[in-house]
């Protein structure tokens, strides 16, 4: 159950939830059927929240009495002008297009709610502050342009647009409600009384030759960008290499065939389109791996007259009981592959003609070494090398294996790592520190005995810190050999040796 309702600013499609509250769509229904909606204004507009309507004179005329039901709008009761609204607990306000029912509450009873014939419609998502105010009934399903239009709208301080937003007139698509006693569907949509054409700020003439004249403006504009983004992304393409240069255009001479049947193949293509002319190339896209048509192809025509002949005459022709359609290519591939094909083979011909440099794909391509190799050379010691090329590293063995290795030229190569260590700083830590230092000297002292074989490691050094002191107090510039714990036992022995031989 539909219904459409034509407004100033475009159509607009609800669907009725005749489930969830079949009184509330009853009375919308038969409202709609009267034309009891026609020209009745859109007011009460909160932007990105809802608008309200249904009242067909409005808030702003002083003879509204805020609308009637369809029972009161038929008997003329003022206690049938109103009927109690019900809220089904699984709607709820969540979504843009929400239509429900405006509700007030009653004197009697401040909990329970009545409805007339004004509906909200919502024009954001999680509306909920709307649940238990208002009660659903339907939603959108067609016109939401139409609810942006009326959501950027110009309002006043109340939320009244300043130019008129109507409903013109409303169509039941589908009432499976019997008809009450006393209505009768009016033969054509009446027209607006004097009282609601008193509410009108601006005329509905005027207001389509500025919508006219700001929806031309509006298609320029649209034009112009779209202009630009195109030639942006063919750029970007041509500095990609995916287009020879950014204002090439698809060939005249193909067509674009599509909507085909799968067991359509090219011959069947060539022997259909081959009587508008001599046909170059005919080709079904299909999918690189299984091979199954893609249902497009190409055909390549020899003249661009044969081509337009094509197009004018086997659109929407049945193919191998399939509908085909048919347009002029708009793709640039051939072009671009052919182009790319040729100015690969012209810079691999100057690269290979070339002795220096290259280009991908070529064997004469530079090496580049920013980034380390598979294969780095590791030394002993923890400094950092730089990283060497296969080329390097097998020229420099080369190298080596050729030294000669007699008894001169090792005691040759022996004296120069000699003087070369000698002029280059320490290894370990070049001169990070000064050797005038006691605690420098010191650390260098106890580095050095933990680099001393393992025969030296209980040597008493008391000794021989002693000797040196007594060496530099005497001026004694020798290096007399040191004595350690097994000298010192010999000589006892010897000494016990003598006492007992002289008693």
């Amino acid at each position: 159950m539909s219904v459409l309702l034509e407004t100033t600013a475009g159509d607009i499609v609800i669907d009725l939830l005749v489930d969830y509250a079949p009184k509330m769509c009853e009375n919308f229904l038969k409202l709609c059927k009267v034309k009891y909606y026609n020209f009745s204004p859109i007011h009460s507009i909160q932007k990105s929240f809802s608008f309200q309507t249904g009242d067909p004179l409005g808030p702003m005329s002083a003879q509204s009495d805020g609308g009637t039901s369809i029972w009161g709008h038929l008997s003329g009761n003022p206690a049938d002008k109103t009927f109690p609204a019900l809220f089904h607990p699984k709607l709820k306000h969540l979504e843009r297009g929400t239509v429900s029912m405006a509700t007030a509450p009653t004197p009697a009873d401040p909990e329970s709610r009545v409805a007339g014939s004004q509906f909200i419609v919502t024009l954001g998502d999680n509306t909920d502050y709307l649940d238990g105010k208002a009660a659903i009934f339907g939603k959108v399903v067609e016109g939401f342009d139409v609810l942006e239009k009326i959501n950027d709208a110009i309002v006043d301080e109340r939320g009244h647009p300043l130019v008129d937003i109507r409903i013109k007139h409303t169509v039941i698509l589908d009432d499976p409600y019997p008809d009450p006693a006393g209505l009768r569907e009016p033969s054509a949509s009446p027209p607006p009384t004097k009282a609601q054409l008193a509410t009108v700020r601006i005329a509905e003439g005027e207001e389509l030759v500025d919508e006219e004249a700001s929806e031309e403006a509006a298609l320029l504009a649209e034009k112009r960008r779209k202009e630009r983004e195109a030639a942006a992304q063919a750029l970007t393409l041509e500095m990609m290499g995916d287009l020879p240069f950014a204002e090439v255009k698809p060939p005249e001479n193909v067509l674009f065939v599509c909507k085909l049947n799968p067991v359509t193949t090219d011959e069947d293509l060539e022997l259909i389109f081959s009587r508008f002319g001599k046909i170059l190339s005919c080709e079904v896209i299909r999918d690189q791996k299984t091979g199954d048509s893609l249902q497009y192809a190409f055909i390549e025509f020899e003249d661009k007259k044969s081509c337009e002949e094509a197009y004018y005459k086997m659109d929407q022709v049945l193919i191998d009981d399939r509908r085909i359609h048919v347009d002029f290519s708009q793709s640039v591939s051939r072009l671009s592959e052919v182009w790319r094909d040729d100015t690969n083979k012209k810079r691999k011909k100057a690269a290979a003609s070339t002795s220096g440099g290259g280009w991908g794909g070529v064997k004469e391509l530079e090496k580049w070494r920013k980034y380390r190799n598979e294969y780095v050379e590791h030394k002993d010691d923890d400094d950092y090398e730089m990283v060497h090329g296969m080329e390097d590293i097998r020229d420099r063995h080369t190298t080596q294996s050729s030294r000669p290795s007699g008894p001169n030229d090792r005691d040759k190569r022996r004296e120069a790592d000699r003087s070369q260590t000698e002029r280059s700083p320490d290894r370990r830590g070049g001169d990070r520190y000064n050797k005038s230092n006691p605690n420098e000297r010191r650390r260098d002292t106890d580095r050095r005995r933990s680099r001393s074989p393992r025969g030296d490691r209980y040597r008493d050094t008391r000794n021989d810190r002693r000797g040196d002191f007594e060496r530099s107090r005497h001026g004694d510039d020798r290096n007399p050999p040191r004595r350690d714990r097994r000298d010192h036992d010999r000589r006892d022995e010897r000494d016990r040796d003598r006492y007992r031989s002289g008693s």
